[in-house]
Parts: structure tokens; C-alpha cells; sequence
């Protein structure tokens, strides 16, 4: 096995990738913003980052691609096959994939790279491979160590992109900072932590998956990814033609946006969910009456008119509503009901006083409420405190950019937060809610010996799909009987374009905007 690679921190510092690139020969030229969901990223290494971006899809190529209706594709395996008992999957591999810096792709290169998860945060993702063996050079066999039924699945990440062997192994620590290879469509020019990173087109690439229709080298020779913390300031340079592309728009933009001219926007079904985590650890929260009071304060339905214009949908519960573990018990969703929050309250012995704020030993409810900068997220929490208010609760928001608020997270020093995530499989319960993860992305600070059960059934011991889904729907059940959060807001994915400066294929294919869009994305001359 390789040395398992931590990639290091270094803020601020633009970081030129490896001398290769130097004599790119670089065409037409595109700026995009990232949404608000992806700032921060701090390494384009897939195998031990926990928050990658979408520029990372350019970077490398996945064994298997997934489009928008939940379906798989080939992509850097042409084909496979799973054993009837689950206990192994065989990959027929693309023949004359290169790496950036040159190396061949083929069955020795998956080989090396599936041990690298090996004690990472990302392990979760092959923990069920026991071996890979090496069958002939484009025929490679994963030997598991129990079914998986989320194979696939785990296999379409952006975190499961297959980076270049030499260069994982001889850049060390460096890796995906100052330098990243893989077999994608675009290679690492530069990358500033918390600015910009710039991508340069590969030339040789002639693997695109199906969801393409170009499959050659991509149209656009050089994108620049900008990262704008405030989303006013992005919606403005789309205007004014500082940005090309700005994926995450703001959904109180859009009526904005459809009304320019040169403006063109893509709505795509959504893959998260907007939340308010609970930190059980910290009084009054550690009160589970006080926490289900907090939930049924707030008003879904309200927000998603008031804010969004009534485009989305409310969340009921931790999973978007497509997947078939969502379809919990009804007397589990979370649901305004203020008048029983309010009785609540009364119970765990929070009383109104002459003032808006209740009080208990002499202690007002006063809480700490934080969000991520970024005008959606500050307005959303603005209406939360002001539905926090309704039921005595005084919340007082703190605004972080999004690397500051993780450390405050990991340090316990938290009691609600607004936040989102962006995945479309139940096993983000168990990124969100295992005892093993605690602070972050345990923002609730849960930890739970039956929960933690009932998450190892579900990730460990299903067998195939239909028990899979019925262990998560029992896991996410027990969660949501512990009132650990508050589900907001179901957000669709709004992409915005300056049409006179780009063609952008609509509709998008796969369930993010990734490479396969970029590839048949054109300047228009």
C-alpha cells in the first residue's frame, strides 16, 4: 500500500501545479463561480479531501458515471460484472487512457489506488473491498470482504476520481495542492486556496462516457473558478461580464436573471437539503424536549415562499424526497406546529416572563446561532431567528466564511447553525450523525450507542439494494426521533450563463454539473 497522503493547509498562498503544464496551449477562455456550497476547498486530492469542488471532476475521470435519473454509465471502465453473492465485482477497464503526466491507465493503476483510502475520512467508500486483484492489464477484480451495495454509487464521487500513481506517490503531502494528475479533460494550472483555481484543457483526451456528445478534447481551453463568498457580488459580475458561469444561483436571483437578456438559466433537481444541525452537548439542547421545540418552530413552508419565491420545495425530513429512505413514518417529519413547541418549552420549564424572551432559573434562552457568509444563507438564518423568536427563544447569529465555521464545529463551540449538503445517497446519515465523526461533519455532536448500531447495519450489513434501503429508512427513523436537526429546505441546483459569450447544454446531464456538461459547453464565436 502507498503512504495514506494529509494534505497540508496553506492558506493564501497561490501554488503553481507541476512544470508539465508550463507549455499548455490554452483557446478560448472561461470564468466560472462556484456555488456557495464549494468554498473552501483546501486540496484536489479525491482520496483524502472532504470537501472537493467541481473543478475536481475536471481533473479526473470516474470509473462509472451517474446521469440525473439515478442510472450508471461506463466511463474509465467500459463494463462490469457482480457476483451473484455480492462478494465481488470485475471491471473491464478503457483501453488508451493516459494520465496527465503521460502514465498509462489500466488495471495495475486502480490496483494502487484503491489501499490509499485506507484510514482516511474516505475509507467508508471501499471499506467493503478486502483486494484488488489484477486480472490482465484492462481486468480488474475487487474481492469484498461483505455485499455492498453502494458500489456503484461510491464509484461515481467526485471523492472516488483516480488520480495518477507516480505522482500520488512522489509529490507526497503536496499532492492535489501544488500539483494534481489524473486522467480528466482538464489539468491543474494553478490553484489559490480561497481565490481561484485555473484549469488548462488536455489535448489528448479522447474517453469521454456517454453522457458527452463531444468526445474529444473539450471545446474551451482554459477555465478559471473563481470563488466569490458573497453571492451578490457573483450575480453581479454575471451581469456585468466579470463571470461566464455561476453555478449556485441564489434562488431570489433567478426572476433577475430570467429577465436579462444575455442571460440564459438551467434549473436541475436538487441533491441536498438545507438544515439547522442541534449540538446535543450543549444546554438547553442537551434537553431532547427543548430540541423537538426548536423544530417545530420553524415554518417550511413559510420560508420556501417568503425566500424562494416558491421554487424548491420544504424539507420534512434529513433526505431529499427522490430516495425511497425519505418515505419515513409521517409522525416523524418535522413540521410547524408552534403551538406545541410552545407547550414544550412550558414542560422542560422555559417560561414567559413579562419579556419576548423565556427564561428558566433566572437564565434567559439565549442561543448562538451560526451561518456560512452568502446572502442566501444569511437571509434564511435571518428568518429562522425571526421564527426562533416566535416561541421565546433568542438567537443571536454569528456569519463565518466556510473554513472558519468547520473549526468552530470541531472545537464544540456551536449550538445551531444554517447549513446545507450536497448528496444524493442515505449514507450522508452516516457522514452527518456517526459517533465517529464528531464535530465535524457530526455537527450535532451525537453520539448514541443505538444509533451508532442501527448506521453500522445500514453502511455494513445489507445484502443488496432492498435491504439497504429498508436498514437506512430504520436509521434515519431513530434519528429523526432524536430531533438532532431541523430540516428547511429542499434547494433545486440553478446554473446561469451569459448566453452571448456560451452554449451550455440544457438539460444538464448527471446529477451535478461536472465534466461530461463542460465538454460540450463552446464560446460562442
Amino acid at each position: 500500500m502507498r503512504n495514506t497522503i494529509k494534505s497540508r493547509l496553506l492558506a493564501g498562498t497561490t501554488l503553481i501545479a507541476a512544470g508539465f503544464l508550463s507549455n499548455a496551449v490554452v483557446a478560448q477562455e472561461v470564468t466560472i463561480a462556484f456555488p456557495a456550497d464549494e468554498l473552501g476547498a483546501t486540496s484536489y486530492n479525491p482520496v483524502t479531501s472532504n470537501n472537493l469542488n467541481s473543478a475536481a471532476s475536471l481533473i479526473y475521470d470516474r470509473l462509472i458515471e451517474q446521469d440525473a435519473d439515478q442510472s450508471y454509465h461506463p466511463h474509465l471502465a467500459t463494463s462490469w460484472e457482480e457476483s451473484t453473492d455480492g462478494m465481488s465485482w470485475t471491471f473491464h477497464l478503457k483501453d488508451g487512457v493516459t494520465f496527465h503526466d503521460g502514465s498509462p491507465f489500466n488495471a495495475q493503476s486502480v490496483a494502487d489506488w484503491i489501499p490509499d483510502f485506507a484510514d482516511t475520512e474516505n475509507a467508508y467508500l471501499v471499506a467493503a473491498v478486502a483486494s484488488v486483484e489484477v486480472i490482465d492489464n484492462l481486468t480488474v477484480k475487487f474481492v469484498m470482504s461483505r455485499p455492498e451495495p453502494s458500489l456503484l454509487y461510491n464509484l461515481a464521487s467526485t471523492f472516488m476520481g483516480v488520480p495518477g500513481a507516480a505522482a500520488f506517490d512522489s509529490m507526497g503531502d503536496d499532492f492535489g495542492v501544488s500539483g494534481a494528475v489524473g486522467t480528466g479533460p482538464f489539468k491543474l494550472d494553478s490553484f489559490a486556496i480561497g481565490l481561484e483555481t485555473v484549469l488548462v484543457r488536455n489535448d489528448d483526451y479522447a474517453w469521454a462516457s456517454d453522457l458527452s456528445e463531444n468526445q474529444g478534447a473539450a471545446h474551451i481551453g482554459k477555465i478559471t473558478f473563481r470563488e466569490v463568498p458573497d453571492q451578490s457580488t457573483a450575480f453581479l459580475e454575471l451581469k456585468t461580464g466579470g463571470i461566464d458561469l455561476l453555478l449556485g444561483v441564489p434562488t431570489p436571483f433567478l426572476e433577475i436573471l430570467k429577465a436579462e437578456s444575455n442571460v440564459a438559466v438551467i434549473q436541475m433537481p436538487g441533491t441536498g437539503i438545507n438544515y439547522m444541525p442541534i449540538n446535543v452537548t450543549s444546554a438547553p439542547f442537551d434537553d431532547i424536549k427543548v430540541r423537538e421545540a426548536t423544530g417545530l418552530a420553524i415554518n417550511q413552508e413559510a420560508i420556501v415562499a417568503s425566500i424562494y419565491n416558491g421554487v424548491g420545495a420544504p424539507a420534512h425530513n434529513f433526505l431529499i424526497s427522490s430516495l425511497p429512505e425519505a418515505d419515513v413514518d409521517p409522525a416523524l417529519n418535522v413540521s410547524f406546529d408552534l403551538d406545541r413547541a410552545k407547550m414544550l418549552l412550558d414542560e422542560a420549564g422555559w417560561m414567559m416572563g413579562d419579556g419576548a424572551v423565556r427564561s428558566k432559573d433566572g437564565v434567559p434562552l439565549s442561543v448562538k446561532l451560526f451561518t456560512q457568509n452568502g446572502e442566501e444563507f444569511t437571509s434564511l438564518t435571518q428568518v429562522v431567528q425571526a421564527q426562533l423568536a416566535d416561541i421565546g427563544m433568542e438567537a443571536v447569529i454569528t456569519v463565518f466564511d466556510s473554513s472558519t465555521i468547520r473549526d468552530e464545529y470541531k472545537n464544540n463551540r456551536h449550538q445551531l447553525a444554517v447549513r446545507g449538503y450536497d448528496w444524493n445517497n442515505s449514507d450522508i446519515l452516516d457522514w452527518f450523525f456517526s459517533g465517529k465523526r464528531l464535530g465535524y461533519p457530526n455537527v450535532s455532536m451525537w453520539e448514541d450507542a443505538e444509533g451508532q448500531r442501527l448506521n453500522d447495519v445500514a453502511m455494513e450489513d445489507s445484502t443488496n439494494s432492498d435491504e439497504r434501503i429498508a436498514n437506512f429508512k430504520a436509521y434515519h427513523e431513530y434519528v429523526l426521533s432524536q430531533h438532532l436537526f431541523v430540516p428547511i429546505y429542499q434547494p433545486t441546483k440553478n446554473i446561469a450563463y451569459n448566453s452571448d459569450r456560451l452554449s451550455v447544454p440544457d438539460p444538464v446531464r448527471g446529477t451535478r454539473f461536472r465534466s461530461q456538461t463542460v465538454l460540450d459547453m463552446a464560446v460562442v464565436e
